[in-house]
């Protein structure tokens, strides 16, 4: 492997890792870095949905005494069943959305326009959602949540099929919306992670495994790694986060840096690619 690729893919996997779980858009930032690192062919599309599999696994890793719970339970425990449910019942909305519409969606929204112009959009309803008139939270931890509120997150979640809204900030401000908790949603955010970057991942990969040589696979697993040990410090500190902040940072972090790319672009001063 070229050093240079190497140093591509640990910047791609610190990038999807620090905001894969951050209401920021993970792959709206990888498309980004993609055209300016000049790794966005279709190969560098394909490393940038199967890295995803690294954080992931840091979502397994933080909250392993839950699925492993969760997973002993399941022939005898009610709740461990639940758990289980919720999470495919999530699942679904956005299952069904992507084998639908997946292609068209990359084929006209995966440029950097299309990403600013979302990264804007999601800043401005985050503010919404967070000055609006709070209302005391109707659920206060994913236990409580019942298959309709894990339904209901799941169509927030298809939102963020067009790149730059953000799956994270789809799923927790939409959670928020239906009433859950701050901390709730957050929760429920990373265990619907588990399941939707599993399939959006390995179905990539399947589709496209012509397209992979033999090095990319070791590229992947640098980027895997890399995003797993970014996304894992994240993790810890978003939890400590959300209990005493709310999102109105990451909402203007996200309406200055779209403004900054469609300056950049209309003025030419960077060349971001198509």
């Amino acid at each position: 492997m070229e050093p240079v690729l190497i140093i591509k893919a640990l910047i791609l996997g610190v990038v999807e890792g620090i905001t894969e779980f951050l209401p920021v858009s993970s792959t709206g930032h990888l498309i980004l870095a993609g055209a300016l690192l000049d790794f966005n062919d279709a190969r560098g599309k394909i490393f940038e949905i199967v890295i995803q599999s690294g954080a992931m696994a840091a979502v397994l890793w933080e909250y392993r005494a839950r699925f492993l719970g969760a997973l002993a339970g399941l022939p005898a425990s009610h709740a461990a069943r639940r758990f289980w449910l919720r999470l495919a019942v999530a699942f679904v909305p956005a299952a069904v959305v992507g084998l639908a519409f997946g292609s068209a969606i990359k084929a006209h929204l995966f440029g950097p326009v299309p990403v600013a112009l979302a990264f804007i959009a999601g800043g401005v309803v985050i503010l919404w959602v967070e000055r609006r008139a709070p209302r005391p939270p109707r659920i206060r931890a994913t236990e409580e949540m019942s298959l309709v509120d894990a339904f209901k997150v799941g169509v927030a979640q298809c939102f963020a099929m067009i790149p730059g809204m953000s799956r994270s900030g789809a799923t927790i401000i939409g959670g928020m919306l239906f009433g859950l908790s701050r901390p709730a949603a957050t929760e429920f955010s990373f265990f619907l992670a588990v399941p939707t970057l599993i399939a959006a991942g390995g179905y990539d990969l399947v589709r496209n495994r012509a397209l992979l040589q033999g090095a990319d696979f070791g590229l992947i697993a640098i980027g895997a790694a890399a995003a797993f040990v970014s996304a894992f410090a994240v993790i810890r500190w978003l939890i400590r986060y959300v209990a005493t902040h709310d999102f109105q940072p990451f909402a203007w972090y996200r309406i200055a840096f779209g403004l900054l790319i469609l300056a950049t672009a209309w003025s030419g001063a960077v060349n971001w690619g198509a």
